[in-house]
C-alpha cells in the first residue's frame, strides 16, 4: 500500500464545511458531555481537504460500557496467568454476559435515545456491547453537536467529526461512538500484496535454500548477475518444510496436530473458491486434506459478489484469507478451522470480531490486518480492547501480525516510530516476521529478523547492484498508548520499554515466524489470468499476515497438548521463553546475506521479460528497531523450538 500523500484539491476554508451542513443545528444539547478521544489525531485544519454532504447515510455503532469498571480486565487477567489462584477458570459466554457485559436496561436506554433522534436502530450483538444504527449525517451533526468534513491521511481521503462527539449527561453507560468518522477504513492486510489480479513466480527460483545458485544456474534471458548475494530465493516453503523449520513434524505424525481445538481467521469477505483450492494446495504438499466439517466458512450473504474498488479490494482479501487458512491448516492439520468474513473493511471489521468472542467461534484466533500506527481515537480502540479482554476471559488467544513496515517511519518525512495497532495491546499476541532458510532436508539452515533491503541491476560490466533501500520488514516499537504489561516486566530491557523517558510501555512484537516474501510460503488460489479466464494458481509469498496464522497453528498444537484453553498467551509464552524459544539473533547475517529475486514483468509471464533484484536480510539501519540478543522489538521472544517449546507451553 502506498504511504505517500495523494494529490487533493484545497477548498476555500471552513465556509465549505458550513455550507456541507447547513441548516443543520450542531449546538451541543443541554446538559452534555464530550466523549473523550472521539476525534481522530489526523482531523485536523492542515488535513483538511473538503466538505460532505448532510444527506449522505451513516451506520455507526453506540458502544456501552461493561459492568464493573476494570473487574473484567482484572479477572481475564487472572485466568490468563499461570500461579494465580484463578488460572485456567475460564467464564462461558452466557456467565461474562451475565457478570460483565451492559445490561439490557442500558441497551433499551441508548435504543430509544437514538431512536428519539430519528435513527433506525439496526443491531445488538449478543453481549450487548454496542447499539447500532443508521441514519444520515444531518442527523448525527445534530444528535452530537458537531460538523463532518474530509481530511487526507495515509494517502486516502476519509471522512471525520470535527470536533468532540457530545452526549446527553445522563447517557453515563455511552463509551464511544464507531463509525462516524472512517479511521475503521485504514485497516489494511499484513502482507506484501503480488500485483493483482494474478500473480506467478518467475524463474529460476530454488525448492529449498541453496538449491539454485548465480555459479550453478544460468539466468531465462542470459543475464548476468553479481555473485554477491549467491542464493536464488526459494519457490516458497510448503507442507514438511515449514513444519521441519519449526521442529514439529514428529509431534504432527504422532497425532499432535491440533485435534480437537478450533482455529478462527478473521478477515473481509469471503472467497468463494477457497475450500477448493486449499484442499487442491494440500493434495499437492502433502497435507491432509480437509475432512468434512473441517473447515466453515461464515460470511454474510453476497459477500464474495462485491465488486472490485480501490476501496474495498474483494479480490485482494480473498488472497489474505488463502493464504491465512492454507498456513494454519499447514502447522495445525487437525484443527478445525472457522473463518469469519466481514462483509466490507470498514466498521465491520471490529464487529466480526466482536461475534467471534461474544459466540465463542474458535479458542485461537488469527489476525493479519493492523493499522499503520497508533493514530486512531482513543473512543475507537477502547471498545476493541473490551472485546479481548473478553476473549480472554472466555480462554480465547489472540494473535495478530505486528505489520509489516518496521517502524512505520520509512518513506513519511517526519514520521514518529510506532508500532501498529491492534498489535500494540498488551491483550493481544503480536506476531513479527523473520527471514529464513529451510535444508533440503526441511531443517531450519538459518532464521534472521525480517527487515529486507533492495537492489536493482545496474547496467554495468561487471553487473553491480544499486545500493540497498529499504523495502520491508516486520512491524514493532514502543507503544505510546499502553504502560508496560506485567508480563514483560523484566524480559524486554529499558531500551525498549522506556524509548519515551517515562514510565515503562508496551513493547511490540511479542513472538515471531517467518514472514519474509523472499523466503516465503508458497499458497494456492484461483487467479483471474490477463485472458479472463480463472484457474488455479500457485506463488510465493509472506509478511507478517504469514507469520500470523503459522504461530497460531503451532499455538494450536501446544492447546492440544496441554488440554485446556490458555486465553492471553503472553504471559504463559514470556514465562517458558528462554531455551523453548529460538532467540533471533545477527549471528547468521554475514553467512546468509540475502538472496536473488527473479520477476516477470508483468507479474505473469516472459513475454515482457525478467527484471532481477537482490534482497538483504537484517538490514535495519533505516529503522529505530533492531535485532539484538534476547528480546527484541523486531522479533520479540523468538521463534518456537520444536517439541521442547510445546512441552513448555502445554506445562510439560
Amino acid at each position: 500500500m502506498s504511504r505517500l500523500p495523494r494529490t487533493v484539491c484545497a477548498v476555500a476554508g471552513a465556509a465549505a464545511l458550513v455550507a456541507a451542513t447547513a441548516g443543520v443545528a450542531v449546538s451541543a444539547p443541554s446538559s452534555s458531555h464530550s466523549l473523550p478521544g472521539s476525534v481522530p489525531s489526523w482531523a485536523t485544519a492542515t488535513h483538511r481537504v473538503g466538505s460532505v454532504s448532510a444527506s449522505q447515510s451513516v451506520t455507526f455503532r453506540v458502544y456501552l460500557n461493561n459492568r464493573g469498571g476494570a473487574a473484567a480486565a482484572a479477572y481475564a487477567r487472572a485466568v490468563s496467568t499461570p500461579g494465580n489462584a484463578l488460572y485456567g477458570k475460564f467464564l462461558t459466554t452466557a456467565q461474562y454476559r451475565a457478570r460483565f457485559s451492559p445490561s439490557q436496561s442500558d441497551v433499551n436506554t441508548v435504543s430509544s435515545w437514538l431512536q428519539s433522534q430519528g435513527f433506525r436502530v439496526t443491531g445488538v450483538p449478543s453481549n450487548r456491547k454496542y447499539v447500532e444504527a443508521t441514519g444520515t449525517l444531518a442527523q448525527a451533526s445534530k444528535t452530537f453537536a458537531t460538523s463532518f468534513a474530509e481530511y487526507s491521511t495515509q494517502g486516502r481521503t476519509v471522512r471525520s467529526n470535527t470536533s468532540p462527539l457530545q452526549v446527553p449527561s445522563k447517557l453515563t453507560q455511552v463509551q464511544a461512538v464507531v463509525g462516524l468518522d472512517e479511521s475503521q477504513t485504514l485497516v489494511r492486510p499484513n502482507k506484501p500484496t503480488p500485483p493483482p489480479p494474478v500473480f506467478r513466480n518467475a524463474g529460476p527460483c530454488s525448492t529449498y535454500w541453496g538449491q539454485k545458485t548465480v555459479d550453478n544456474t544460468a539466468t531465462p534471458d542470459g543475464t548476468e548477475l553479481p555473485n554477491s548475494p549467491s542464493a536464488f530465493a526459494p519457490c516458497g516453503y510448503s507442507g514438511a518444510q515449514l513444519q521441519g523449520l519449526y521442529g514439529m513434524t514428529d509431534a504432527i505424525a504422532a497425532g499432535n496436530d491440533g485435534s480437537g481445538v478450533t482455529v478462527g481467521i478473521i478477515d473481509a469477505y469471503a472467497s468463494p473458491t477457497i475450500e477448493s483450492d486449499a484442499n487442491t494446495y494440500f493434495s499437492r504438499h502433502g497435507i491432509p486434506t480437509f475432512t468434512k466439517g473441517q473447515f466453515r466458512q461464515y460470511a454474510a450473504p453476497g459477500t464474495s459478489q462485491h465488486p472490485e474498488n480501490p476501496a474495498h479490494d474483494p479480490e485482494g482479501w480473498a488472497g489474505e484469507e488463502t493464504l491465512d487458512v492454507e498456513a494454519v491448516h499447514t502447522m495445525a492439520p487437525g484443527a478445525n478451522i472457522a473463518y469469519i468474513g466481514a462483509p466490507n473493511n470498514y466498521r465491520d471489521m471490529d464487529a466480526i470480531m466482536n461475534k467471534v468472542v461474544s459466540k465463542h467461534l474458535a479458542d485461537i484466533v488469527s489476525n493479519s490486518y493492523g493499522y499503520a500506527g497508533e493514530s486512531l481515537p482513543p473512543g475507537y480502540i477502547k471498545p476493541q480492547v473490551d472485546t479481548q479482554i473478553q476473549a480472554a476471559a472466555e480462554g480465547i488467544s489472540l494473535f495478530f501480525s505486528s505489520g509489516d513496515s518496521g517502524d512505520e517511519t520509512f518513506g513519511v518525512a517526519g514520521a514518529t516510530p510506532t508500532p501498529d495497532w491492534p498489535a500494540s495491546s498488551p491483550w493481544v499476541t503480536a506476531v513479527g516476521g523473520t527471514s529464513a532458510g529451510v535444508s533440503k532436508t526441511n531443517s531450519r539452515v538459518f532464521e534472521l529478523g525480517w527487515e529486507t533491503t533492495k537492489s536493482t541491476l545496474n547496467s554495468t560490466t561487471p553487473p553491480t547492484w544499486s545500493d540497498p533501500a529499504y523495502l520491508y520488514g516486520s512491524g514493532g516499537g514502543t507503544s505510546r498508548l499502553f504502560a508496560q504489561p506485567s508480563y514483560q516486566a523484566g524480559v524486554v530491557p529499558a531500551s525498549i520499554a522506556n524509548t519515551y523517558g517515562g514510565p515503562a510501555m508496551r513493547a511490540v512484537p511479542d513472538v515471531a515466524a517467518l514472514g519474509d516474501p523472499n523466503t516465503g510460503m508458497l499458497v494456492g488460489e484461483t487467479q483471474r489470468f490477463p485472458d479472463g479466464h480463472d484457474a488455479y494458481s500457485e506463488y510465493r509469498i509472506g509478511g507478517t499476515s504469514l507469520a500470523s496464522p503459522l504461530y497460531a497453528g503451532m499455538f494450536a498444537l501446544a492447546v492440544q497438548k496441554a488440554g485446556h484453553n490458555f486465553g492471553l498467551a503472553n504471559p504463559t509464552l514470556y514465562a517458558t521463553a528462554g531455551a523453548q524459544s529460538i532467540d533471533i539473533t545477527k549471528a547468521e547475517r554475514d553467512a546468509y546475506p540475502g538472496d536473488v529475486r527473479s520477476d516477470f514483468v508483468n507479474g505473469v509471464d516472459a513475454s515482457d521479460g525478467y527484471v532481477y533484484s537482490a534482497r538483504w536480510f537484517d538490514r535495519d539501519e533505516s529503522l529505530t528497531i533492531h535485532v539484538r540478543p534476547g528480546y527484541d522489538d523486531v522479533t520479540g521472544i523468538g521463534v518456537p523450538d520444536g517439541e521442547a517449546w510445546l512441552d513448555a507451553v502445554a506445562g510439560d
